[in-house]
């Protein structure tokens, strides 16, 4: 997919202000410092599109960009960031699931992963609940260009091998860094072929 135009619609906290219309979205999400906004940036070529926070967990807004006229890419934010305190964590929360359960626009959540830590309780939690809900699902393994591909290969392999204590069938999976581009043909022909199915 190439793409040709990409542009900011709003950002809001309010589901109901959402764009109107049917366009499929698809959503990106993950923990604080996972290097989201970067990813973004990454797929739809433009640098400072989605903006990086020097402070992690400080993105409280739901951010809808228009891509090529067809389809919108969705910023969330981002989950589990500590130091936001009890109440700022709830409103995130409620923000986050107010978004994935009641938006029907709301095509494949990205959910994206930091390559190098091992897998994390909370990731885990949320991907269960993902399940149990039935949202359409992909992860995203992110900051790939940090580790040596061997080292990287164990690391998803230890990921994949937690998830197969909870799923049967594990969801589609990809691997990128935003330093050197690595994964965004493979995800944006994903939401290529998507879209074709939904249109034909």
């Amino acid at each position: 997919m190439e793409i040709k135009s990409a542009e900011f619609v709003i950002s809001n906290t309010d589901l109901s202000k959402c764009p109107t219309g049917n366009m499929p979205e698809y959503a990106f999400i993950g923990r604080s410092n996972v290097g989201k906004s970067s990813l973004i940036n990454m797929l739809t070529n433009r640098r400072g599109l989605a903006m990086t926070s020097a402070t992690p967990g400080k993105t409280m807004l739901i951010n809808h960009f228009l891509i090529n006229n067809n389809w919108y890419l969705v910023d969330l934010p981002g989950y589990g960031y500590a130091k936001r305190g009890q109440k700022g964590q709830e409103q995130i929360k409620q923000i986050i699931e107010n978004y994935i359960l009641e938006r029907e626009q709301m095509t494949n959540l990205f959910l994206l992963i930091d390559s190098r830590l091992e897998p994390q309780k909370i990731d885990l939690e949320f991907m269960e609940w993902l399940g149990e809900n039935g949202i359409p699902f992909s992860i995203v393994f992110t900051k790939a260009d940090k580790l040596k591909s061997g080292k990287l290969r164990s690391q998803i392999n230890a990921y994949l091998h937690a998830l197969k204590e909870q799923w049967e069938e594990l969801p589609p999976y990809f691997v990128s860094s935003a330093e050197d581009r690595t994964g965004r043909d493979e995800i944006l022909k994903y939401i290529e072929d998507i879209n074709k199915e939904i249109n034909s």
